[in-house]
């Protein structure tokens, strides 16, 4: 070997130290750099005509493993979708409070049955009285507050979910502007470590945001589908869009997020056909997309669905009593009706006339049967009017049913037969049409309709409601816009909601109460129903489809809800004595001392009540469940990021492991590279004398 390769051998070994001592150096600099893989120059036998040639050093390239890397990625995502759900459901958990707290949902609730159990005593008081009404509308008042508190929480949610969106459009951006750094890079045979440490911060945070698959692509680009296999950034970037949505109902449809292509500075162009509809995207916005269409959506649905409970399970108590004197007048809701209506009743009820001291002045029992299935409205007003023979005078107008006593100081009372009570629908006459109701609402009847599939609709041309069918991750499977145009019939609803895109996840039937009920097929399980919009207005009357079907629980009428303005006022208007039936006129009807009425309260509370498709239960019982559901969901949730935090953790510290810097290390191997480097340089020394001592030797 000549003098000349010596000193060229020994310089490449300088260059190769001092290249390797500058990755040593920047890997000490950046140990405390999240998302830093430490580097290293490559080294190989320089070849030079066929002969060894020193040492040839390659680019600096990062030491990481990409298994480890897509490990961390999907342990983001799931740490994202459980960060959030948790945070949410504890602000659920909180505004409804604890079981044992006194205030919140609960303690409401249980304030009912204790007062009711209070008024049963023998000294019941106007004060008694006053603080079971006033327990009842702080109950209706807290589960309002609730659902518009849950409403806000929706609010909040979307906002999110918009926020989230534009984050990752921004990091989708600068990941794609990454990746063409990148390559030009790698094409021009320079390192791009640095520039992939940055793009892997920047997919780290994109996965926490939704879930992704990572795919490293040749060029040294890398190509990003969501989860289910949905491009988001290959050749072509795409941007998330989602349109404005001003509303935040219990039951708003929101639109959905839809892909577009993009070019490079973010500009949208044409749709890609894909959309991210529900939490299956994973990630936050999965998360989010999950609370927003499911978890609250449903919370909402069962509040409804108590409030519905709790209003006829009290309001069937209220009408089988009456204050002691009874009321002039006994003045109904609105019950969607119109007199020309079948009336639909079977069994008895008692109307009777008492004077101010209680005495009976007149009375009649109506027998529905009697009067046959086709009897109309109008026909039973007639009959009552008939029966009681001018003593009081009973009229049904604009849906509403009244009925008025003529002479001064009597009373109005209607009470059920006591061997054959009157019934549609499971509830008695004064109920339906609500007589002596305790809860008013005027966004709702209170009860089932108990409607049959022969009886007309009376909707108009131009009405529609559109119906949502969602699953269980909350995404949206079909949609259909009813408008009446099959036939005029409730039966003819059932049959144009069985012919539409609905229907081939499941079936309508109308129950013998006048419910419509969706079954979903086995294959469909969890899916359920909403109503974002019902223009419907059966007769005029205000009462809406979803209303009278309830279809929902959303559409139970708790936000205009409360107890009777007059006897909220005036607590000896709540009824607690019940008419003495089958007596004479003339004998004593009602006793001041009475208070069967104040036990009914009792009873029914502790009763059951049908809840269509949520089963027949106590009110107490459900709200257990609902709010006993709430509880655990929160606790599940935070349970689940103490484990997504778990997994994530351990992942990113095997990652690190493996490509983070060891500050040990990095020092062990500076004294090789410096040793190296003095060899090299002993050599060249070394070389140099030889020149020395040759030149010497030829002078």
């Amino acid at each position: 070997m000549s003098l000349n390769e010596i000193m060229s051998a020994a310089i490449s070994g300088l260059a190769a130290s001092q290249a390797g001592l500058r990755s040593v150096s920047n890997n000490i600099a950046n140990v405390g750099t999240p998302g830093y893989a430490r580097q290293t120059v490559s080294q190989a036998t320089g070849v030079a005509a066929g002969l060894v040639n020193g040492v040839t050093v390659g680019e600096p390239a990062r030491i990481a493993d990409s298994f480890l890397e897509a490990t961390v990625y999907r342990r983001a995502g799931d740490i994202g979708s459980a960060t959030v759900t948790a945070a949410y459901l504890d602000r659920l958990q909180s505004l409804i409070g604890a079981p044992g707290a006194e205030y919140g949902l609960p303690a409401r609730l249980d304030a009912i049955a204790s007062s009711a159990v209070a008024m049963t005593g023998t000294q019941t008081s106007a004060q008694t009285a006053a603080g079971f009404t006033a327990d009842v509308q702080d109950a209706i008042t807290s589960i309002n507050q609730l659902g518009t508190d849950v409403a806000g929480l929706k609010s909040d949610v979307q906002s999110e979910v918009g926020q989230s969106v534009d984050r990752i459009n921004s990091l989708l951006v600068r990941i794609n502007d990454l990746n063409g750094s990148a390559a030009r890079l790698d094409g021009n045979g320079r390192s791009s470590a640095g520039v992939v440490d940055q793009r892997m911060s920047a997919i780290e945070e994109l996965s926490g945001l939704v879930k992704v698959i990572v795919r490293d692509q040749p060029d040294g680009r890398v190509s990003i589908d969501t989860a289910s296999g949905i491009p988001l950034l290959d050749n072509r970037l795409r941007q998330l869009v989602m349109p404005a949505s001003s509303s935040f109902g219990p039951q708003t449809n929101f639109p959905v997020i839809a892909l577009r292509f993009a070019d490079g500075g973010a500009t949208v162009g044409a749709a890609t056909g894909d959309v991210l509809d529900s939490a299956a995207v994973g990630g936050k916005l999965g998360g989010l997309l999950d609370l927003r269409d499911r978890a609250l959506p449903d919370f909402t649905e069962k509040l409804g669905v108590l409030f519905t409970g709790l209003s006829q399970t009290l309001n069937a108590a209220s009408n089988a009593a009456t204050t002691v004197p009874a009321p002039a007048q006994l003045l109904g809701r609105q019950s969607g009706l119109v007199g020309s209506d079948r009336l639909g009743f079977t069994g008895s009820a008692v109307f009777a006339v008492t004077s101010g001291k209680g005495a009976l002045v007149a009375s009649t029992t109506i027998d529905f049967s009697a009067l046959g299935p086709t009897t109309t409205v109008n026909a039973a007003v007639a009959a009552i009017n008939t029966g009681l023979g001018g003593a009081a005078t009973a009229s049904f107008t604009g849906g509403i049913l009244s009925i008025t006593a003529t002479g001064a100081g009597n009373g109005v009372v209607i009470a059920q037969d006591p061997t054959a009570p009157s019934d549609r629908a499971g509830v008695g006459l004064s109920q339906y049409f609500g007589m002596n109701d305790l809860i008013r609402s005027t966004g709702s009847p209170l009860v089932p309709s108990g409607f049959m599939a022969a009886d007309p609709h009376g909707f108009a041309s131009g009405q529609s409601a559109q119906i949502v069918l969602r699953d269980a991750s909350g995404r949206a499977m079909s949609s259909y816009t009813m408008t009446g145009s099959v036939g005029p019939t409730f039966g003819d609803l059932v049959t144009e909601l069985n012919a539409s895109p609905i229907a081939g996840f499941g079936s309508f039937a109308m129950d013998p109460k006048g419910r419509i009920q969706f079954s979903p097929k086995p294959n469909v399980g969890g899916a359920v129903l909403s109503v974002p919009s019902d223009t419907t207005d059966r007769f005029g009357s205000g009462r809406s489809f979803s209303s009278i079907v309830q279809l929902t629980g959303a559409s139970s009428g708790v936000a205009s809800a409360g107890v009777r303005p007059d006897i909220l006022a005036n607590a000896g208007k709540l009824g607690l004595a019940q008419l003495q039936t089958g007596i004479a006129v003339g004998a004593k009807a009602l006793g001041t001392g009475d208070v069967r009425g104040a036990t009914l309260y009792a009873d029914r509370l502790a009763g059951q009540v049908d809840l269509g498709k949520n089963g027949v239960t106590s009110t107490a019982a459900f709200a257990a469940h609902l709010l006993g559901n709430a509880g655990s969901a929160a606790a599940q949730a935070k349970s689940s990021l103490d484990d997504a935090t778990a997994r994530r953790d351990d992942a990113v510290n095997r990652r690190d492991s493996f490509s983070g810097v060891n500050i040990d290390e990095e020092l062990a191997q500076m004294v090789v590279l410096q040793n190296s480097y003095s060899a090299a340089a002993r050599v060249i020394s070394t070389a140099s004398q030889m020149y020395d001592t040759l030149i010497s030797m030829i002078r």
